[in-house]
């Protein structure tokens, strides 16, 4: 149903690769700080700057949000942009960074692209066709049915004190086998592979999570806030092989206020 707009996006994560590829480890990067204090480097913008180029011929009536030119999530078609993912890895001459394409429709995300070019790997998912590897290998979930068997990753611990419970998070992580940070969409990815159970959010950005919604959901998974509301535009987020998510959500929402609605 949406070969060509899948088409499209792994397009686009070519055109991106061939932008970070040349600047990852370059001695002449350029890195900034934001208002909000996180890093952005030149190839973030450039990445960015090129697959806008490239939409604005190939699907001119879309709309765009991106990570840094902005813009806003229409009530039809958007294409969702995080030009790197995992920004302060990509400045450290960590490889474990990715663009993030998803293409949103109705509210939907209904096509996601991962490429991570320094590992090197890329997934991608459409609604309906499943999750797939570059490998060749269609993903699945993990079947691991009880919390003392699983895996669990977030981003980094300390962002779990101001945004949502470091004490529920770790008392998710004691209900759990193994603990680990893989962080940012790497986690996510690991859920849709079956190698990571569970992986837990207390902050995201729309670009951050909407490719990778795509990814876990047609692994089989699950993809929520950290209440329980499906979507990745909540600024949480809780990915988990489906069979583990009710008992993830009752332990991290225990003793945490509601979320306000708008």
């Amino acid at each position: 149903m949406h070969a060509d707009d899948l088409a499209i996006a792994l397009r686009l994560a070519d055109a991106a690769d061939a932008i970070t590829t040349a600047r990852f480890r370059a001695a002449d990067l350029v890195v900034d700080r934001k208002p909000d204090r996180s890093p952005v480097t030149d190839a973030d913008t450039a990445v960015e700057d090129a697959v806008r180029e490239i939409l604005a011929a190939a699907r001119p009536d879309d709309a765009i949000l991106g990570e840094e030119r902005g813009g806003t999530i229409g009530p039809g078609r958007t294409w969702i942009l995080d030009p790197i993912d995992g920004t302060k890895n990509f400045l450290r001459g960590n490889p474990v960074w990715a663009t993030l394409i998803a293409l949103v429709d109705k509210g939907s995300p209904v096509v996601g692209v991962v490429s991570s070019p320094a590992i090197p790997r890329r997934w991608w998912a459409s609604e309906g066709e499943g999750a797939w590897s570059s490998e060749g290998r269609r993903l699945r979930a993990s079947g691991v049915a009880t919390l003392a068997d699983a895996y669990v990753s977030t981003t980094d611990l300390g962002s779990w004190v101001e945004y949502h419970s470091r004490e529920a998070y770790l008392a998710l992580v004691d209900a759990c086998w193994e603990s680990r940070a893989f962080g940012d969409y790497w986690q996510h990815v690991l859920v849709a592979e079956g190698s990571v159970d569970i992986a837990a959010e207390p902050i995201a950005n729309a670009w951050d999570l909407a490719a990778v919604q795509v990814l876990v959901t047609e692994a089989g998974g699950t993809f929520t806030d950290l209440y329980g509301r499906p979507g990745f535009d909540h600024g949480t987020a809780l990915a988990t092989n489906g069979l583990l998510h009710a008992n993830a959500l009752a332990i991290l929402q225990a003793g945490v206020s509601a979320p306000r609605t708008t």
